[in-house]
Formats: C-alpha cells, sequence, structure tokens
C-alpha cells in the first residue's frame, strides 16, 4: 500500500490501527528502513499477545533479513523483556505491541543496541521517511547474503537477572494479588515470581489481546477496581496491576487504595540511594514534590527533566543517574539499561514491604506527603490561547514562579500545577498539587476554568 506515516508514527514509537492504517507489508518496510537507519547486522524483535502481533513481528523480521540482517525472534514477551534481550545481546531491538491501547491498535517500540531509545530525533524520523519512499517507489534491493532467523527464549535469564539485582531471600512471606489484565504480565509473573517466598493470587492471566476483561490501562482507575476488591477478598499485603506489555507496574495498598507512582519512585530512589550513596535520580517535572525532598533527605542529586522516556533515558546516561520515575509508573534504572521495567520496581516494592513488619500503606505514608488532582484533560480548540490565558492569569503574582521546560508550570509557596498540550490529540492536561485536598480542588478548579473559557 501507498501509505501516509503521519498519523502512526509518533514521537516515541509507530502505533495505529490493524489493518486500516498500516499492515504487515509496511511493518516489512519498517523491519527494513530499522536495519538501514541503525546500520545493523544483527538484531532482537519480539511480540505480545495480540492477534496480529506474531505476524507483524514476523514480517519485520523478513525486511530485516532481506538487507542482509540477521534477526533473533524471541517470541512472546514483555517490552521489558526485549530491552533485556537489547541490553544483554548488545542488538538494536523491536517489541510489536500497543501498551495500554485497545485491541484494535498495535505498534512498534524500537531502541538500538543496549535499549538505547529511538525518539523522533534519533531515527524514528529517518525509518518514517525511508518506509514512505520504498511503500511509493517499491522495496529496496535485496543484499547479496540475506540475514538469518533463529529462534531464542530470553523469559529465564530475563527473570534470573532481575531476581540478581533485588535480594527478596530473606524476606517475610507476603500475599500478593497480581492482575496481568490478559497482557504479557500473565507470561512474566509466573517465571519472575518463581521461588520467592509469595502466594501469588493471579488475576486475568490468560493471554487475550482482545481484552475480554477489561482494558490493559491501570492508569485509568476503573481498570483496578476488581484488583482493589480482590486484594481486600483475600486480605492481601499488597496488589499489582500490569499494563498491556507489562512494562509499567501500578501497585495497591493492603486497603485496596492506590499506592501514588510518585510515591513508589521516592521509595524506590531511597533503596537505590542507599546501595549508590550520592547518586543522581531523575523524574519528571509531574512527579510529587516528595520525590526529590526524599532524595535530598538520602544524600542524592535530583534532575528534574520533561514527560517522556527518551527524555528520561537521554538524562540518565548524560547524568549517570541510579533511577528515575514517572508519574505515570514507568520506572527506569541504571543496572537495567537505563530502560524502564515496572517488573524490577515491584520487585523493589516486595523487597521494602517483606524486609520489615509494617503495612504497605504505612511503609508509604513517609513518600507520600502531599495532595494531588491526578491528571485532568480538557478538550479545546486552541491549545496554545489556552495556556496563554492561564499563563497571564498568574505571571506576576505574589511568591509565584513560571517555567516552560514541558507545558507551563506554575509553582507557588503551598501548590503547584503543570499544564501541556497532548502532542497527539486537542488536549491540555493540567496536574495539580498542594498541601492539603482543599487548596488542590481550589487551584484545580480556578485551572479549570481559564482553559475552558473558551471551549
Amino acid at each position: 500500500m501507498t501509505a501516509d506515516l503521519s498519523q502512526i508514527v509518533k514521537a516515541y514509537d509507530i502505533r495505529g490501527v490493524v489493518p486500516d492504517q498500516w499492515d504487515e507489508t509496511l511493518a516489512e518496510l519498517f523491519g527494513a528502513a530499522f536495519v538501514r537507519v541503525t546500520d545493523a547486522d544483527a538484531i532482537v524483535v519480539g511480540h505480545d499477545m495480540r492477534p496480529s502481533s506474531p505476524g507483524l513481528a514476523s514480517a519485520f523480521a523478513r525486511g530485516a533479513a532481506r538487507l542482509g540482517a540477521d534477526v533473533t525472534l524471541i517470541g512472546l514477551c514483555s517490552t521489558d523483556q526485549l530491552y533485556f534481550a537489547s541490553g544483554s545481546l548488545g542488538l538494536p531491538g523491536a517489541m510489536f505491541t500497543a501498551s495500554h491501547n485497545p485491541a484494535q491498535y498495535n505498534g512498534i517500540k524500537m531502541c538500538r543496541a543496549g535499549a538505547a531509545p529511538v525518539g523522533q530525533d534519533t531515527g524514528l524520523a529517518d525509518i518514517r521517511a525511508l518506509a514512505e519512499e520504498w511503500s511509493e517507489k517499491g522495496a529496496p534491493e535485496a543484499a547479496t547474503t540475506p540475514g538469518t532467523v533463529t529462534e531464542r527464549d530470553t523469559l529465564q535469564d530475563y527473570a534470573a537477572h532481575l531476581k540478581g539485582l533485588v535480594d527478596l531471600t530473606g524476606i517475610r512471606p507476603l500475599k500478593v494479588v497480581v492482575d496481568a489484565g490478559n497482557g504479557m504480565g500473565g507470561h512474566t509473573v509466573p517465571t519472575v515470581f518463581e521461588g520467592l517466598p509469595l502466594d501469588t493470587v493471579p488475576m486475568y492471566f490468560e493471554l487475550d489481546g482482545t481484552f475480554p476483561n477489561h482494558e490493559a490501562n491501570p492508569l485509568d482507575p476503573k481498570n483496578i477496581v476488581d484488583l482493589q476488591a480482590r486484594v481486600r477478598e483475600e486480605g492481601a499485603d499488597l496488589g499489582l496491576a500490569f499494563d498491556g506489555d507489562a512494562d509499567r507496574c501500578f501497585v495497591v495498598d493492603e486497603r485496596g487504595e492506590p499506592v501514588s507512582p510518585s510515591a513508589i519512585t521516592a521509595l524506590v530512589a531511597a533503596r537505590e540511594l542507599a546501595k549508590h550513596p550520592g547518586g543522581t535520580i531523575i523524574h519528571n517535572l509531574i512527579t510529587s514534590w516528595s520525590v526529590p525532598e526524599v532524595v535530598r533527605e538520602q544524600g542524592g542529586e535530583a534532575v528534574r527533566t520533561r514527560v517522556g522516556h527518551s527524555f528520561i533515558k537521554e538524562e540518565m546516561a548524560k547524568t549517570g543517574a541510579i533511577f528515575g520515575g514517572e508519574h505515570s509508573a514507568h520506572y527506569y534504572f541504571r543496572d537495567f539499561w537505563n530502560a524502564d521495567t515496572g517488573m524490577l520496581a515491584a520487585l523493589h516494592v516486595l523487597a521494602a514491604l517483606g524486609g520489615q513488619q509494617g503495612t504497605l500503606s504505612e511503609l508509604v505514608a513517609a513518600y507520600d506527603r502531599y495532595a494531588s488532582s491526578g491528571e485532568i484533560n480538557s478538550t479545546v480548540t486552541d491549545q496554545a490561547a489556552s495556556t496563554a490565558r492561564v499563563r497571564a492569569a498568574y505571571e506576576g503574582g505574589d511568591g509565584i514562579t513560571l517555567d516552560e521546560l514541558d507545558g507551563l508550570t506554575v509553582t507557588a509557596a503551598d501548590w503547584w500545577f503543570n499544564l501541556r498540550a497532548s502532542n497527539t490529540e486537542p488536549l491540555l492536561r493540567l496536574n495539580v498539587e498542594a498541601r492539603d485536598e482543599a487548596t488542590v480542588a481550589r487551584v484545580r478548579d480556578e485551572v479549570l476554568a481559564l482553559v475552558r473559557a473558551t471551549d
């Protein structure tokens, strides 16, 4: 097909409806383009449980092999398992998944050798341009010697690597409910948790890319309702929810209450700083004030970045940071090639909880110090005009500072908010944090009134 890829090539990956927006023919061209742009003579490819994933992954492999690259297919895997393969094998990688998106979607997350990100300015735009050119003019000429395609299972090695980074052998027994959402957590959790002192209660471990129980997006509160109820019903110590490709992990405490990803970031940061005193911790600008506070208290250096995995990974590489966290429950580790892995973060939570006698709610209280609104989306016709209206209302206010590292951040003594435009939709995203709920509500309502004034 002749392709207009502008709608499916996002800032950090490829994502769209199959076969309406892209198909195996295009996947094969993407495979060839990926090899050409990365100048790779060998790559690794994995996929999730979506019905279209095996075919797309195979087509991508054919395109790569056609240009002479040897392809290692690792089959069903989580995205962080693909990053493990890329890091441990020293190969560029491609993961076929649409993460938490609905069943009709699929996509590709790509990385260079060592799980280094491929973003818009680091190869993705070039891959898109080549795929579009070849879609219009015909596939590139095949290499004189085509590459090979072989299969390899990396699950056991992935699990062993993670368990080598966090010692859980001495923890007290814990009962944990895990909601895999019919996604790849159902594939990885049994192997990673094997041999640990955990009584695991599985929910929706059956791999099913049609998501018959709920969307595999734990960021939406309605998708963790079943987990919350089951934790209370079982009298479990905690609950874990993974998204579709299992690179993000969300936590609920023994009461079934969600634990803020910022609190998890602060907890893991404290643990990593105990191993690496004085280390650098990366956090995006929407994480809680708690995160840099805890980092400083533990003797570390906190570095604030834009939202998005390529920015976090770039800053980690530049600073040699030991850990990074985002409000969306992406957690990045130097010991994991600066890549994000929700599973490793989950092991840290289990180790911290099992290493003492208190409940999870008691444990995280020290890391969850402020009230917050969560992310609130507003559909607007003119993002820039709405943002300018908000800026004008707060600029010059007594004791107020503004910055535009990523969108508009307004900070006062007792509260802050960030207003960011979506890259792909006509939305403005608002996050508010304050020292109490009443202040959160007041600031939230003030800003939303300005944002939505003409929409």
